[in-house]
């Protein structure tokens, strides 16, 4: 738009100013001083009724035009500048911070919606299982059929995600307390680092642009809550919020699978990726042919009082799970392994029907059922100190529990009746052991983005 066509000076006659508005074709025009600032307005209609009152072409505009005229700043936001168009207000000056003219509104003539810079984020819940570990297995399930039982909580991996206007990728994370800084994508395709996880998600997303990084847990490395699956689970929904053609939940299971047992070469099951993202109460199924993940539908009162029965026990010890996967491989191809799995997925359809119909009772004593089948499986899912811990906690109250993920470390999962948690939550404390609360998740993966520039109006007004 040609501003020039809509100014005129305060010393320009009436006669100058009708020739702009003539040239306009909007029957105004905007008076202005000598610093370039917009000090009235003046329509066709003001000068035609001071015309008939006196006044004559040679007159000067400024004595036509109207000081308390209507405008909006260049920060007035859109919607009020629709409502002001609907209020039968033909045209809106645009001034800025020294009252100078910065744009014209018009019905014709509004702000365009441009699209603006935006950030990613996402977070990814961690999952508790409760039953059928090492039927997930792809060397389990070849041959016969695994399941699973398992629950996200409200324990997460956090993601954020900008891209950056160059080629560079930038990683931060919290829990390895360090930052790296690649040149492009193919160098971060060939170096070695701490961040392999990360590169291995990068390289499955196939980004076509530079971007910065940041991600951050909740819970501590390596503590059997399908940690590596989270992280992979939460970056990858930052990735999807900039593809027109976005991966849905069972193709971003299967990308962090790739991620990290093929291209990073961990051994473990499938359970991990399908919880995080899917989220909720799930039962699964796992068959050569393809994966099912069946959500169970608890009763609220059932959903609560196992929430109020579950305690999560931070043994403040670590485990390698691709270690004891690959153990449980080995010690798989021993037919009596192999049948204690078998007597797990039987144990998990079990405890699905407990839950379906409200027996918690019984269901904590699958757990018990579930923890004994298990650390058979391999000699590194227990040691003398997790056997201790378990022994006392039972002993203390509850009535089962096993080590969470692949086993070796992390964190037990009791179940105690109500009137014994007391009692197990004061012998934990007596012995350095770390109580985590929780509540369920229902929801999985959730990953949105946010304008950046809501974010820096948020930073200015604090």
């Amino acid at each position: 738009m040609n501003f020039d066509l809509f100014l005129i000076s305060y010393t320009n006659s009436i006669e100058q100013t009708l020739k702009k508005i003539e040239l306009n074709h909007l029957g105004f025009t905007l008076v202005q001083n000598e610093d370039k600032q917009i000090i009235g307005l003046v329509t066709d209609g003001d000068i035609r009724r001071n015309l008939l009152n006196g006044k004559n072409l040679n007159s000067l505009v400024s004595e036509s035009m109207n000081r308390e005229f209507i405008w909006a700043s260049s920060t007035s936001p859109r919607e009020q500048l629709l409502k002001m168009l609907d209020s039968r207000i033909r045209f809106i000056p645009i001034l800025d911070d020294v009252k100078q003219l910065v744009g014209i509104v018009t019905k014709d003539e509004l702000p365009h919606l441009e699209e603006r810079k935006v950030y990613a984020r996402a977070r990814s819940p961690v999952r508790i299982s409760f039953g059928g570990g090492g039927s997930d297995l792809t060397h389990f399930f070849t041959h016969e059929k695994g399941a699973v039982i398992n629950s996200t909580v409200s324990i997460y991996t956090h993601s954020t995600l900008r891209i950056r206007d160059d080629y560079r990728i930038i990683l931060h994370s919290r829990d390895l307390n360090e930052s790296i800084e690649f040149v492009d994508y193919d160098d971060l395709l060939k170096r070695n680092s701490n961040f392999k996880l990360f590169q291995s998600i990068i390289k499955v997303a196939r980004p076509s642009f530079g971007f910065e990084l940041f991600v951050h847990s909740d819970y501590p490395m390596n503590s059997g809550l399908g940690g590596s699956a989270v992280v992979s689970s939460a970056i990858l929904g930052c990735f999807n919020q900039f593809r027109k053609d976005k991966w849905d939940n069972h193709e971003i299971a299967e990308l962090a699978f790739q991620a990290e047992r093929l291209d990073l070469g961990i051994a473990g099951g499938w359970q991990d990726q399908y919880a995080t993202v899917f989220g909720g109460f799930n039962f699964m199924e796992f068959a050569m042919d393809q994966n099912i993940v069946h959500p169970l539908r608890l009763s609220k009162d059932t959903m609560i009082e196992l929430e109020e029965s579950l305690v999560l026990c931070d043994t403040a010890t670590t485990h390698d799970s691709g270690n004891i996967h690959d153990d449980q491989r080995e010690s798989m191809k021993q037919s009596d392994i192999k049948l204690r799995v078998q007597s797990n997925v039987e144990l998990t359809y079990e405890m699905r029907n407990h839950l379906l119909r409200g027996r918690l009772l019984q269901f904590g004593k699958c757990l018990h059922k579930a923890w004994k089948i298990k650390r058979e499986l391999s000699s590194k899912i227990s040691n003398n100190f997790l056997d201790k811990i378990y022994e006392d906690a039972i002993s203390h109250g509850a009535i089962g529990g096993k080590l969470l993920g692949a086993g070796g470390g992390g964190f037990f999962l009791f179940y105690v009746p109500p009137f014994a948690k007391h009692n197990l939550l004061n012998w934990m404390e007596s012995s350095g052991l770390r109580y985590r609360p929780f509540r369920f998740d229902s929801e999985g993966l959730q990953a949105w983005t946010v304008r950046e520039e809501l974010l820096k109006e948020d930073l200015t007004i604090l």
